[in-house]
């Protein structure tokens, strides 16, 4: 069964500072849909966003910052496992940071643990481990993260669950003729090294780390697919039925994924 790695940010998962339990719920349900056609690992944001509800703290901070990714991933890691329990999801939860993927070691360990939870129908839940890293440990966003979890597990397509619907030619906030990219095969330098503009207060991404998590993946051979984490519709048409509807598809091959 073939692998692909989902990715969903804060700005998704989160609302006024709470868990969006109906987005979720609409993400669970979509991952229960394509679980019989693939192998799925999650990696997910959110744990920031979840502990403010507990802990009114500056994030800006790193112990602001740490403490709520430690209140938080609790509470989201429970939000996940009563919208799994559902449909008789199981789920484990895996906290890597950038050396992770730095010693072959280290990776090799995380492979066999992905590989002995998929053979036993267990949902992997990826994110970063903010709490006991330092700064130069971590990737500093989860579109990183993610593109490096995909090619760790060798999974050839990475899907991006965004606050946009894929990748436009100009920003569709300020120009309403702005038109979205259906297929990318090559990205410009200059696209990598604009200012990444997150649109959450609690996300640390933005347009910029996705087109770098797009990159990184076509530089090995694999494919990226960003669309809507609002409306899932084009995720699950371009999953189940191999029909793009709406959103960016980051390739290196004319062929789409199948």
């Amino acid at each position: 069964m073939q692998r692909i790695v989902i990715k969903v940010g804060s700005a998704v998962l989160t609302q006024d500072n709470q868990i969006a339990k109906e987005r979720m719920l609409n993400l669970v349900s979509l991952i229960a849909k394509i679980k019989t056609k693939y192998d799925v690992i999650l990696v997910t944001s959110g744990a920031v966003a979840a502990g403010y509800a507990t802990l009114k703290l500056d994030k800006k901070k790193q112990i602001g910052k740490k403490a709520l990714a430690a209140a938080g991933q609790p509470i989201l890691m429970a939000s996940y496992k009563k919208k799994f329990e559902i449909f008789d999801i199981d789920i484990a939860q895996i906290l890597l940071t950038e050396e992770d993927f730095d010693s072959r070691r280290r990776t090799k360990m995380f492979q066999e643990i992905i590989d002995a939870l998929l053979a036993n129908g267990i949902l992997p839940i990826v994110n970063e481990n903010d709490i006991s890293s330092t700064p130069e440990q971590l990737f500093g966003d989860n579109d990183q993260l993610s593109a490096n979890v995909a090619h760790a597990v060798d999974a050839n397509l990475l899907v991006i669950l965004s606050d946009i619907d894929g990748y436009y030619d100009k920003n569709p906030k300020e120009h309403s003729d702005a038109k979205i990219y259906p297929l990318i095969q090559k990205l410009p330098e200059s696209a990598l090294v604009d200012e990444a503009t997150p649109n959450n207060e609690f996300a640390t991404g933005g347009i910029v780390t996705k087109l770098k998590a797009a990159h990184y993946m076509m530089k090995r051979g694999r494919q990226m697919f960003l669309c809507s984490g609002f409306d899932l519709s084009a995720a699950e048409s371009y999953l189940l039925h191999q029909k793009q509807t709406l959103g960016t598809l980051f390739s290196t091959s004319k062929e789409k994924q199948s």
